[in-house]
């Protein structure tokens, strides 16, 4: 099992989990499904090697350092802790 926490929540999450329903729930916008927009970009904390690597789209679009696209990610095992943009 993995774990996605932010501030005041936490979340169990099976491991390669996409993140982006549980994203929703802490009200994180998602205007395409691509990484096109941009829209959902978050901060990674805690647990950078707990996800998968850099899409090429999230590479496109300039992101670097601790930033990801939700919709682009997925948890693959242990703790995450994300901070909302």
């Amino acid at each position: 099992m993995a774990k996605l926490k932010t501030e005041d929540k936490e979340f169990e999450l099976k491991d390669n989990f996409i993140l982006r329903p549980t994203l929703e729930k802490l009200d994180v916008p998602f205007g395409c499904d691509d990484g096109k927009c941009g829209s959902c970009v978050i901060e990674v904390v805690e647990g950078m090697e707990n996800l998968t690597d850099r899409t090429k789209a999230e590479n496109e679009m300039g992101l670097d350092g601790n930033l990801r696209l939700g919709c682009q990610c997925r948890i693959k095992s242990g703790e995450v802790r994300i901070s909302l943009i």
